[in-house]
């Protein structure tokens, strides 16, 4: 057994993680090295403001998380206990002032995460010296901010992030096309291959190659060019924006290197959006088993109670992915101990029956460990909700009333609870845009096209992401979206934003709307 532990870790800490990482490999759970590090609260507030990476890059954003962070413990609004970061080893942060069961507890969650990172499909694709690489990410820029201006550089990250969320979140997983290198070029075929001439002497060369035969097969290769070249560039909508620009927009070497950057440390932090209330219900559902089961003393169990019911807590209008997590894979392991799946389970209507249904399988852990390794939150919600678990934990949808300015419960159907999770889950409830053309009206202008799925783009959104579009793209870019049911055209040209409705096939209508950028 290979422990790697943090040089200040103290004794006592050290016992706990040394014994609660026995129980939980004694359970099956199977994760990296850990080592912790003990902080105060703000110390943790800094790094967590930087997403768990000490050394990453100068930005404006991070200060204000900070701030936000702090004053939110300041004012005892909230407080952060733990954070875990994937990554081989593993790094795990303490909160100094932890009373001694929290310090248990956080160690036994953190191993679910740490479990949860090394085995989940999704993660399979990450970069797991991200440590390492965000040092080396933080140096880069900092190099590139002493080279141009600190402003400069600071100004182009502010457009990059703006536009982070526009990758595709599966292209990891699926090879959607080959990639294409800036350093890629086309292989020079010579000059005689490109004519079509045959080899001859000098005074036969007018018999064996006519110049009229010569001029007709020019003709007819390059109209062979032409027909293979695509239809349309690209050739199909490209989801990750972010690539796109890589690959086509006039940005300098800092600016490619710095939008590179973004984007891998997007792709880096994409899992973990996919996996939020699996990842925190594997956790919570592992820390309670080995709190309960293993090491948690009598004295301890009222405090430990207490942290563990507020992790669990529910808000009116927000959703617990705690909460949600762990009761969903209880009830996955009920259900496959009892044998409450299958045709047969499916197929009885006796409510009765049901109620005392007990086939004494014993699958539970077997399903909960299979479940963990190669499903994300879409999957696991689609498939594993089910009536029966919305009926006992009396969920429902709810909606906003524009009128009141208030939330409103919009049904208590199955059908429409699970509809309104997958939807608010899918691309993290966020739009899916894809650029469909990146030479619209033969001007190298770009036009991104938006699945419209009943639920509006923000105005002011949108528009702010034309801008940052444009500021990388260097030419006018334009969204074609829906807005109050018809389909519209949100455009800005480096100065002006303007919105005007779309009527057929026609892109040529006047402009209903311009504003100012």
């Amino acid at each position: 057994m290979s422990i790697v532990n943090a040089h200040n870790l103290p004794a006592d800490l050290r016992a706990i993680q040394l014994e609660t990482e026995e129980h939980a490999r004694s359970y099956g759970l199977d994760f990296y090295d850990c080592i912790y590090e003990v902080l105060d609260y703000d110390e943790i507030s800094e790094i967590a403001a930087l997403g768990g990476f000490p050394t990453r890059y100068p930005h404006w954003r991070f200060g204000m998380e900070y701030q936000q962070l702090s004053k939110g413990y300041r004012y005892g609004l909230q407080k952060i206990y733990e954070m875990v970061i994937n990554n081989d080893p593993c790094y795990a942060y303490l909160l100094r002032c932890n009373q001694l069961v929290d310090q248990k507890l956080v160690m036994a969650h953190v191993c679910g995460h740490n479990d949860f990172f090394k085995n989940n499909i999704w993660f399979s694709q990450t970069n797991r010296k991200m440590m390492d690489e965000t040092a080396n990410h933080g140096s880069r820029i900092r190099s590139y901010m002493e080279r141009f201006g600190e402003d400069v550089v600071e100004n182009f990250i502010d457009s990059c992030l703006s536009l982070e969320n526009l990758i595709d979140i599966y292209s990891p997983h699926i090879k959607r096309r080959d990639a294409i290198s800036r350093y890629d070029f086309a292989p020079d075929d010579g000059e005689e291959d490109r004519s079509g001439k045959f080899q001859s002497k000098g005074y036969m060369d007018a018999f064996i190659n006519p110049p009229e035969i010569l001029k007709a097969e020019a003709l007819r290769r390059e109209a062979e060019k032409e027909k293979q070249k695509p239809m349309s560039f690209p050739e199909q909508p490209e989801r990750d924006v972010l690539l796109f620009l890589l690959e086509h927009a006039p940005l300098k070497a800092w600016q490619y290197d710095v939008l590179a950057i973004v984007r891998e440390e997007a792709y880096y932090f994409a899992p973990q959006g996919q996996t939020k209330i699996m990842n925190e219900g594997w956790a919570s559902f592992w820390h309670s088993t080995i709190m309960t089961q293993k090491i948690l003393h009598p004295s301890e169990l009222l405090d430990y109670a207490d942290h563990h019911s507020g992790t669990m807590a529910t808000q009116p209008g927000r959703l617990n992915p705690y909460k949600l997590g762990i009761e969903l894979l209880r009830d996955i392991e009920e259900r496959w101990n009892k044998g409450q799946f299958g045709p047969e389970w499916e197929e009885c209507d006796d409510y009765q029956e049901k109620q005392r249904w007990d086939k004494k399988l014993g699958l539970g852990r077997q399903k909960i460990f299979e479940v963990r390794r190669i499903h994300n939150d879409v999957t696991f919600i689609d498939t594993f909700l089910t009536q029966d678990f919305c009926r006992r934990y009396q969920m429902f949808s709810y909606k906003h009333n524009d009128q009141n300015d208030t939330y409103e419960i919009e049904s208590r159907e199955f059908k429409k609870i699970k509809e309104r999770l997958l939807f608010n889950l899918t691309n993290f409830g966020q739009p899916i845009i894809r650029v469909k053309d990146g030479n619209y009206r033969n001007r190298g202008e770009m036009y991104l096209v938006h699945e419209h799925f009943g639920l509006d783009l923000k105005l002011d959104y949108a528009q702010d992401t034309l801008r940052h579009l444009h500021r990388l793209w260097s030419r006018p870019t334009h969204i074609e979206t829906v807005s109050d049911g018809r389909p519209t055209l949100l455009s800005f040209d480096g100065t002006d934003h303007s919105i005007r409705p779309l009527g057929g096939s026609s892109h040529d209508s006047e402009s209903k709307d311009r504003r100012r950028a």
